[in-house]
């Protein structure tokens, strides 16, 4: 497994838009959310053992913001040409079998993870109520075979700094995960 860090985006930066087909058939984009005091983009996917490492937290910890208003959207990026495992139908069984209360969007051209500069899965995106970047970073310091529980921890302080109209957090480590399963050519010129 190929260990790929977040980009990391510069803050402030705003939403790219984005109008994607969910696992339930409908499309959703980013205006659906304008309303939102805040939206956590999530690039995702089904097969990455770091997404499997965290999706049961991922499942509780967006139930619990969604909650409080905060609009939740997971986006696969992923060659499923290559990678059958992320291919849309079993998009449609990991969201029922995970429980996600979001919407669960295929990227199927890659150009929405381009425009948000997403480097690996996962890679969260949390953005405040005007839809500018607050938050860029990992999940918490747990890792596949690290031994540290999974508690969402950064990004928890990150949803109740936004939430409280506060500063964004002064410390925000890259995420670490698969790279994202680009299709042959599509490669990112920012990854070199």
């Amino acid at each position: 497994m190929v260990r790929t860090p977040s980009a990391m985006l510069p803050l402030g930066t705003p939403a790219p838009d984005f109008r994607l087909i969910n696992v339930d058939g409908r499309e959703v984009s980013l205006s659906d959310f304008k309303d939102a005091p805040a939206l956590l983009v999530i690039f995702m996917c089904n097969h990455c053992p770091f997404v499997i490492h965290v999706a049961d937290e991922l499942a509780k910890l967006t139930r619990e913001y969604m909650g409080r208003g905060v609009a939740t959207v997971g986006i696969n990026s992923n060659d499923a040409s290559q990678y059958p495992a992320d291919s849309p139908e079993r998009m449609v069984a990991e969201a029922e079998e995970r429980g996600y209360p979001f919407p669960y969007l295929y990227d199927e051209t890659q150009e929405v993870a381009h425009a948000y500069h997403a480097a690996c899965t996962p890679d969260f995106f949390l953005f405040d109520r005007n839809k500018r970047l607050f938050y860029r970073g990992q999940l918490d310091a747990s890792r596949p075979q690290s031994g540290i529980p999974v508690t969402g921890r950064d990004l928890r302080l990150a949803l109740d700094a936004v939430l409280a109209g506060e500063d964004p957090p002064q410390e925000q480590l890259p995420s670490l995960g698969c790279n994202i399963k680009w299709k042959l050519g599509n490669e990112p010129e920012h990854f070199g």
